[in-house]
């Protein structure tokens, strides 16, 4: 296969499918993504067969035990998708709405009209319920997508997309809306993210190192996070209970994703009460401490951090510790290390948890709750494409509105200008 002409031939086909989405009516929209639901439930039988085949190929080819984890569609990961889509096509539609109207001294008046992005390609690994997920949030945020998932997942992957072609046939939409890519090979991903163009938008998801080659060589615009360095601190006005219980589940809910806790700061002065209460709770769930010169002064059996531990992301139940000078220490080092990704507060004290809310420089910052809920899901936006530590237009997770846009539009009666 010539990559770069196939690669090219998909740009074309999504910059013109791109427009007819966005001109589309919501009922429209939401009728595709409703019939992609029906037909994936009728299809559950091929879906197990294709995951089937790539999960026999992921063993034979050494894939671990959460790779195939990841890979797999079990049935209840086809409810979940199938969810998905009916909870995305209940959603309002951002496209068209005009806010922020306001007349000006010459009598126009002047406004924002949210529009689609256009072309938005999106780059993953394992998980085939991306596949479904993005196509989804694209779809119904007016825009046309280029899915290149991962090769352990292309038997998966293929048959969603089946599933897709027959939701936007049976609503009148161009299948070129909504393409997977169906080559394995790595040269799809360099041309895909090369091809200003036809594409927009480059959204990865997957390890940090994919995440860091797509950046680096991209010539189109990312939205991407490379890693969660996420914090909880502890507060001194902290009530103990909550603490307690914000910072177990923070770190302990799941280990593996991008929004658990990976350092614990706590306050000077509760340290040496709270700190025994948390080991604790963290050594029966088998959870590894990493404590700073202060933590090692209360806690004594735990292994001694070192300033690699406050840059890591461990996605392991291994947590770094740090005993800090109150409000001014925490917010210092969560921005020195912290990779702005989630952050959260537990306190009593209202000035000192806007404080913290003003100065922490992260895309999610909390007051008394885990990390954890930083998830589109969670924020009601229905899912998510990703979560953005970018500071551009769309940061914490994206839904419907980061895969939007925003243009000036003007209302007059004759004017002119003098």
């Amino acid at each position: 296969m010539d990559v770069a002409a196939y690669m090219t031939e998909l740009g074309q086909k999504a910059r013109s499918a791109a427009r007819e989405v966005a001109r589309s009516a919501t009922e429209v929209r939401n009728q595709a993504l409703l019939a992609t639901a029906d037909a994936l439930n009728e299809a559950r039988a091929e879906l197990a067969q294709a995951n089937l085949k790539d999960l026999e190929n992921g063993r034979a080819n050494g894939l671990d035990a959460a790779m195939l984890d990841r890979l797999e569609l079990t049935p209840a990961r086809i409810d979940a998708m199938i969810e998905g889509l009916v909870q995305v096509a209940s959603l309002p539609d951002p496209v068209g709405e005009i806010t922020d109207m306001t007349y000006r001294p010459s009598g126009i008046q002047v406004g924002k009209m949210r529009v689609p992005l256009g072309v938005i390609g999106i780059i993953y690994e394992s998980r085939p319920n991306v596949t479904v997920e993005a196509a989804s949030l694209c779809l119904k945020s007016g825009n046309a997508t280029i899915l290149r998932g991962g090769s352990e997942a292309i038997h998966s992957n293929q048959a969603i997309a089946m599933c897709l072609d027959k939701g936007l046939a049976l609503a009148g939409l161009p299948k070129a809306a909504v393409q997977v890519v169906t080559t394995t090979d790595r040269a799809a991903v360099g041309e895909l993210i090369t091809m200003p163009q036809y594409v927009d938008v480059i959204v990865p998801r997957g390890g940090k190192g994919l995440i860091e080659r797509i950046t680096r060589d991209a010539r189109v615009p990312v939205i991407k996070h490379l890693d969660g360095v996420c914090h909880v601190y502890i507060d001194s006005h902290a009530d103990p209970e909550k603490a307690l219980k914000v910072a177990i589940n923070a770190k302990t809910q799941r280990y593996g994703t991008c929004n658990t806790m990976e350092t614990l700061l706590v306050d000077q002065e509760i340290a040496e009460d709270i700190l025994p209460l948390l080991a604790g709770e963290f050594a029966e769930k088998s959870v590894e401490l990493r404590g700073c010169e202060r933590t090692l002064t209360i806690l004594k059996d735990i292994v001694a951090a070192t300033e690699d531990d406050w840059h890591a992301e461990y996605l392991a139940p291994i947590l770094a510790v740090r005993v800090v000078d109150g409000l001014d220490g925490a917010i210092d080092h969560i921005n020195r290390y912290s990779s702005q990704h989630t952050e959260s507060i537990i306190t009593e004290n209202y000035t000192r948890a806007r404080r913290f809310l003003t100065e922490v420089d992260s895309s999610s910052v909390m007051v008394n709750a885990s990390t954890r809920f930083a998830d589109g899901f969670e924020y009601g936006l229905g899912a998510e494409i990703g979560i953005s530590t970018d500071k551009i237009h769309a940061r914490g997770p994206v839904g419907l509105h980061g895969l939007t846009s925003q243009k000036y539009v003007v209302f007059g009666d004759g004017h002119i200008r003098t």
